[in-house]
C-alpha cells in the first residue's frame, strides 16, 4: 500500500490496484484524452527500484488529476479519496455528535454521520443555527489548533475530499477543533451577511474576537467608540467601524521565517486585502512592513518534507514533523520577478487563502455574482459551484519501502532544486516545468492587468 499525504497529513493508505480502479473510473467518465497516463502493470515482482520508480509515477498521477479542474473536482476523485480515508482510518460509518466552535468559543453540536462531508457538516451546522440556505457559502469550516492562549492556529480549509470527523479524531490530539468562519476577502460582501439575524450575529463575533486577539489594530479612540457601540448592541455600526481599522478581515499567521528581503527573517504574515501583508524583524530588530499583492504574483507553490513512518498514533502534525515552504514569484518591478519564500507549518493554509483571493478576484472580473459562486443545486444535493474550486494541493504518495531514509522529500526531482537558490530567477524556466505542481493563478491575464 502507497501512504497518501494531502495537506502535510496522512489522508489514505492505497493500493496499486485502487487507483487503477480510480483511473480506469475517470476514464469512463471523461474520455482517455483527458486522463493523464497511468503507470503501467508489471507481470513479474517489482525490484526496490522499480517499486521507487512507480511510487514516483503514481504521485505524478495523482498530482496531475488534482490540478486539473474538471478532474480534481469531480465527485469520482473526490469521493474516492474519502472513502480511502475512512477505510484507513478504520472508522465505522455511524452517527456520531461532532462539536463545532464559533468564534467566540460558543459550541455548536451536530448529529452527523462519520461518512459526512465538509459540505453535509457545514449544512449542518448552518440549520442548526438557522443561517439561510443563501448564506452558508459565504462561510466554510476550518481546521484549527488551540494554543496555550486559547487563540487558534489555522491548519487548513477542511476541503471537498475528506470527512471533518475522521479529520479531526484520526489526529488523536484534543487541540485540534473545528471553527466556522466567514470564508471570503471583499468586506463588500458583509452587506449581503448582514441582512440576517444569524449572519450578523456570526460576523460580530468574529469581528470582536479578531480586535480582542489583536489582529485588527485599534487605538485608544477607536477602542472607546468600539466599546460604547458594544454597550448600545449596535452590532451593524461596530462592524462598520471595524471596518475603517487596519487589517479588518485580515487571517494573521504565526510567526514564521522568510527569505525576504534576506535569509532567515523572522516575519508575521496575514492575508486580506488580495494581498500578503508581512510584518519583518530584521537581523538588527528594526520592524519593516509591506504587502505582496495577489494580483503581482506569477505563481506560487507549496513544498514539503513529510516523515515516512506514521510515527506513535499520539503523534500529531507538529512543527518539528513536517518542514513546509510556501514560495511565490513576484513581480517586483516591470521585468523583474522574483521569489519570495516563506517557511512555515501553516504554508498550506497560506496557499488556500491565495486561491480564494484569485478566485474571488476571476468572478468579480468576468462579472460573476459571489452568491451564484458559492451555491448550487445538483440532483437536489448542495454543491460547492466549480468556479469557487479548493485549492488544489497535490496528494503526495509515499513509499511502502520500509528500508527507505525516514524524510523524504516528496517530489525527488525537487530535492536538487532549492528554492533560494533560485530567488533571484527572473523566469520559472529555469526549473523544469514538470519538477512541481504550481498554480498559475493568472496565467491568461495580460501584463496590463498586472
Amino acid at each position: 500500500a502507497y501512504n497518501i499525504h494531502v495537506n502535510g497529513v496522512l489522508h489514505c493508505r492505497v493500493r496499486y490496484s485502487q487507483l487503477l480502479g480510480l483511473h480506469e473510473q475517470l476514464r469512463k467518465e471523461y474520455g482517455a484524452n483527458v486522463v493523464p497516463a497511468f503507470p503501467p502493470k508489471k507481470i513479474f515482482t517489482l525490484t526496490p527500484a522499480e517499486v521507487e520508480q512507480r511510487r514516483e509515477q503514481l504521485e505524478k498521477y495523482m498530482q496531475a488529476v488534482r490540478q486539473d479542474p474538471t478532474l480534481g473536482g469531480s465527485e469520482t476523485f473526490n469521493s474516492f479519496l474519502r472513502k480511502a480515508q475512512q477505510e484507513t482510518q478504520q472508522i465505522p460509518t455511524e452517527e456520531v455528535v461532532l462539536e463545532v466552535l464559533l468564534s467566540n468559543g460558543q459550541k455548536v453540536k451536530v448529529t452527523i454521520l462519520t461518512s459526512d462531508q465538509t459540505e453535509d457538516v457545514l449544512e449542518a451546522v448552518a440549520s442548526k443555527l438557522d443561517l439561510p440556505d443563501d448564506l452558508v457559502g459565504y462561510f466554510s469550516l476550518f481546521l484549527v489548533r488551540e494554543t496555550k492562549d486559547g487563540a487558534f492556529s489555522f491548519v487548513r480549509k477542511l476541503q471537498e475530499f475528506e470527512l471533518p470527523y475522521v479529520s479531526v479524531t484520526s489526529l488523536h490530539n484534543a487541540e485540534f477543533r473545528i471553527i466556522l468562519r466567514k470564508s471570503y476577502w471583499d468586506s463588500s460582501y458583509d452587506d449581503d451577511v448582514m441582512e440576517h439575524r444569524v449572519g450578523l450575529n456570526l460576523l460580530y463575533a468574529q469581528t470582536v474576537s479578531d480586535i480582542e486577539h489583536g489582529w485588527i489594530l485599534v487605538n485608544k479612540e477607536q477602542h472607546r467608540q468600539l466599546k460604547s457601540l458594544q454597550e448600545k448592541v449596535s452590532k451593524k455600526e461596530f462592524i462598520r467601524l471595524a471596518q475603517t481599522l487596519k487589517y479588518y478581515g485580515y487571517l494573521k499567521f504565526d510567526p514564521c521565517i522568510t527569505d525576504f528581503p534576506e535569509k532567515g527573517c523572522h516575519v508575521v504574515v496575514s492575508a486580506g486585502n488580495n494581498e500578503l501583508n508581512f510584518q519583518v524583524r530584521l537581523p538588527n530588530e528594526q520592524i519593516k512592513e509591506g504587502s505582496f499583492k495577489v494580483t503581482r504574483m506569477r505563481c506560487w507553490r507549496v513544498t514539503s518534507s513529510v516523515p515516512m513512518s506514521n510515527g506513535p498514533s499520539g503523534s500529531s502534525p507538529g512543527k518539528s514533523e513536517v518542514k513546509l515552504e510556501l514560495a511565490f514569484e513576484y513581480l517586483m518591478s516591470k521585468d523583474r520577478l522574483q521569489w519570495v519564500t516563506i517557511t512555515s507549518p501553516q504554508a498550506i493554509m497560506l496557499s488556500i487563502c491565495l486561491q480564494s483571493m484569485v478566485d474571488e478576484l476571476m468572478v468579480k472580473k468576468s462579472g460573476g455574482s459571489i452568491r451564484k459562486m458559492f451555491r448550487r443545486r445538483v440532483n437536489g444535493a448542495l454543491r460547492r459551484s466549480d468556479s469557487q474550486q479548493a485549492v488544489k494541493s497535490p496528494p503526495l504518495l509515499d513509499s511502502p519501502d520500509a528500508s527507505r531514509e525516514p524524510m523524504a522529500k516528496l517530489s525527488s526531482k525537487l530535492t536538487s532544486v532549492s528554492l533560494r537558490g533560485i530567488s533571484h530567477s527572473t523566469s520559472a524556466n529555469d526549473v523544469g516545468a514538470n519538477d512541481f505542481h504550481g498554480n498559475y493563478a493568472f496565467e491568461g491575464i495580460g501584463d496590463e492587468d498586472l
